[in-house]
């Protein structure tokens, strides 16, 4: 059996992105920029904030200095009241924790957004001391860092320890990690994750058998 689990944040342990999603669309829209969820979803799932400013201001939004630090602040507010688990998540500490198999978080987000989101469904208290945020810990994924600091604080060898990710920026983090990839693909058959390396999977109550030997 595996010795240790990482898992991303977004999408992963927290039903969040399509919210901040809906964030991005409303600020872009307010700054003369129309895409879609549909769009920021594909360009920039499991990527940084950076990131989409950059993109939106070369194609014609009107990106304010501050404005990753703006918008993040409107993000908190709304994941604050809105944001839910994944399903199945609780299960599958419990099961994790039965099994004796220790767990943490890597993720691109900010830690204030991983308080945030984890704090309202409850899970920061079983994470304590185990949540990574590539914005600390060094360069974002696809960058293998947050994930190879990862398995260094539960004191295993990358090869030990499994990543449980939703895009193909982290599974590409994991696979430069050294680590196996299993890819939580909710809503579609997981072709992109696959394509990347990782092992699809469509709702949490079904890793336990994955990861069983």
């Amino acid at each position: 059996m595996i010795q240790a689990v990482i898992f991303d944040c977004d999408g992963v342990l927290v039903d969040s992105e399509h919210l901040t999603n809906r964030v991005i669309c409303e600020n872009l829209a307010a700054r003369g920029l129309e895409w879609t969820e549909d769009v920021i979803m594909d360009r920039f799932v499991g990527g940084t904030m950076t990131a989409v400013g950059q993109a939106a201001a070369q194609a014609g939004a009107r990106i304010e200095e501050n404005w990753v630090s703006a918008i993040y602040e409107e993000m908190y507010a709304v994941l604050a009241k809105e944001v839910t688990e994944v399903a199945g998540v609780t299960d599958l500490l419990n099961w994790l924790d039965a099994q004796g198999i220790p767990y943490a978080v890597g993720s691109n987000g900010t830690m204030r957004k991983m308080l945030v989101t984890l704090g309202r469904c409850g899970l920061t208290d079983r994470l304590d001391g185990r949540l990574l945020s590539a914005q600390e810990v060094g360069a974002s994924k696809p960058a293998p860092d947050v994930y190879l600091a990862a398995a260094k604080l539960l004191g295993v060898e990358p090869s030990q320890a499994v990543v449980v990710e939703d895009s193909a920026t982290g599974a590409r983090a994991a696979r430069a990690a050294g680590m196996t990839c299993y890819g939580y693909a909710p809503e579609d058959d997981g072709a992109k994750l696959a394509a990347v390396g990782a092992v699809p999977f469509h709702a949490m109550r079904d890793l336990p058998a994955l990861l069983r030997p």
